[in-house]
């Protein structure tokens, strides 16, 4: 019994599958517009250019959105590397490295809930997995890809801090949020996460 118990808590269904790709393939066309923007977006962190790490929540959204909405193990990081080959498949101006930074960012993510065994879906889980991608897309983006040479050792430590921050605030808060809207709506209904909106925050 328990055993059939585990593997429909943890098993993919068609509407699972279904939803998620619904959510990332429309995080990859909102992935591709942002990207298109971001060089405007910028110009207000000219002063300091670490900062614009402050705007990165918005590429890291879909693997916590998509982890509270299907509660399956897997989801975070389906659903951030589907939204970057999307991304990547539209004509991103990052070229294929978009698909690097989906399966970092949606890692990130990813370990924070198989570290709760996929069973807690609260803030406190979601705004840990948006920091998590956050760090972990900012590290990669500093340290392995090394995309920043210019930058000196304390400009590449807040970047990596400014990207953890902005996944907490946007991917974390803003996509808990989200799941609780959706949920309060019936669109959820045929999910785990259909009682969202009715869960304690603790």
């Amino acid at each position: 019994m328990n055993e059939t118990v585990s593997k429909q808590r943890t098993g993919w269904r068609v509407v699972d599958i279904v939803v998620a790709s619904v959510i990332a393939v429309a995080s990859g066309v909102i992935f591709w517009a942002w990207s298109a923007g971001y060089g405007l977006f910028s110009l207000a962190f000219a002063a300091f250019p670490p900062a614009t790490a402050l705007l990165t929540g918005m590429w890291l959204f879909p693997a916590v959105l998509g982890a509270l909405i299907i509660r399956k193990p897997g989801a975070a990081i389906y659903c951030e590397l589907l939204a970057a080959v999307v991304e990547a498949l539209l004509g991103s101006h990052y070229g294929l490295t978009v698909l690097i930074s989906g399966a970092v960012q949606g890692l990130g993510a990813e370990l924070v809930f198989a570290a709760f065994r996929y069973r807690k879906w609260n803030l406190g889980v979601a705004l840990l997995a948006g920091l998590l991608s956050g760090l972990f897309a900012g590290f990669s983006e500093a340290y392995i890809m090394a995309y920043y040479v210019e930058y000196t050792a304390g400009m590449k430590i807040f970047h990596v801090i400014a990207t953890g921050v902005s996944g907490l605030i946007v991917a974390g808060l803003l996509s808990w949020l989200a799941t609780r809207a959706l949920a309060k709506t019936g669109a959820l209904s045929a999910l785990a996460s259909r009682r969202a909106h009715l869960e304690s925050s603790k």
